[in-house]
């Protein structure tokens, strides 16, 4: 199979996933009540989406200029904050190219190694991935059946879902501290392994431990910490503004915690590979608004598509600004 097809065929994968989620989310709406609920909407509350959003990405730009610091001490945010936004842009139309291509943008503009940075967006995955567990366990001590909708057996799931959420939290601290011993340990499991196997999955094991290695910024782990959660506080009043732009919204429960459970739904919608999450996050949030909070589809839908396309429109406009203004080829990052 040649590398066009394999792309293809991949890309078509993610639309027609798009369009099978999508399909979930409207299926049985009334398109008319769903334009009467969308256009009834304070405009006040909603239009604040924007500048939360800008504020968010921002804040990733920051964070990232931390986690490059061993790399190069100085870097221009406005260049980091147009290669998250480019990247994320990207994503919106070919999901995990704008992770390849991010690097790129910065790697070329601030004249380092694509490979170094490349592995520090492997680390800021993981710190994502880990914060994600983090709130994942406080939501399930504070909420214990947040989760209940999509599990097929709560009583199994909410105890493991919980353990694995410590577990992963802990795995993440030791890495950062002890990331050579670590890999060289894993590496040592998985040598009985057949050598083609062995060294693919070697290959893996050294991706992440460069991304440990170029990011160890120790005396400021616990900024590069913090800064994960205030960007995940911002995603969680990305949820919670918007309650107020719907008379529906405004009931007992639909509070500050509900905003933080919904978003640890949605965020599981976002590693699907969807375009920018179409379709996925808009199943995933109203299936669980529906459920947990006994919100009718119209509004749960209205909900969705405001909180979804404020965001998308808001990343797509701004990176498709400094794609062109920085003069950006994506053949060039992806070949």
């Amino acid at each position: 199979m040649t590398k066009s097809l394999r792309r293809i065929l991949k890309y078509s994968f993610s639309f027609l996933l798009a369009l099978i989620f999508l399909y979930l989310a409207f299926k049985g709406v009334r398109f008319a009540d769903l334009w009467v609920s969308i256009k009834s909407a304070n405009y006040f509350w909603v239009l604040l989406l924007i500048p939360l959003n800008i504020v968010m990405n921002w804040m990733k730009a920051e964070r990232w200029a931390y986690l490059l610091s061993p790399i190069k001490s100085r870097i221009s945010k406005r260049i980091l904050f147009a290669g998250v936004m480019i990247g994320y842009a990207i994503n919106n139309v070919l999901p995990r190219v704008g992770e390849i291509v991010r690097p790129y943008v910065v790697g070329k503009r601030e004249g380092i190694s694509v490979s170094s940075t490349l592995a520090t967006v492997v680390v800021e995955r993981i710190l994502d991935f880990m914060s994600f567990f983090f709130i994942t366990c406080i939501v399930l001590f504070l909420y214990p059946y947040a989760l209940d909708p999509f599990a097929g057996n709560p009583k199994l799931t909410r105890p493991l879902f919980l353990f694995g959420s410590v577990i992963s939290l802990i795995i993440f601290v030791l890495l950062y501290f002890r990331a050579n011993e670590f890999f060289r340990f894993l590496g040592g499991i998985f040598k009985f392994m057949p050598s083609k196997y062995y060294k693919r999955i070697n290959e893996i094991l050294e991706s992440f431990y460069k991304g440990f290695a170029v990011s160890k910024v120790h005396d400021k782990f616990w900024i590069i910490l913090l800064q994960s959660f205030v960007i995940w506080g911002i995603n969680a009043l990305i949820m919670y503004v918007p309650f107020f732009a719907f008379d529906a919204l405004s009931k007992p429960g639909m509070d500050f915690r509900a905003a933080v459970v919904l978003l640890v739904i949605t965020s599981v919608a976002w590693i699907m590979p969807a375009p920018g999450a179409m379709g996925t996050y808009h199943s995933f949030l109203v299936f669980a608004m529906i459920k947990l909070y006994s919100i009718d589809l119209t509004t749960a839908l209205s909900y969705a598509i405001i909180t979804h396309e404020i965001g998308y429109i808001v990343i797509t406009v701004i990176g498709t600004y400094y794609y062109f203004k920085d003069h950006f080829k994506i053949r060039d990052a992806i070949g």
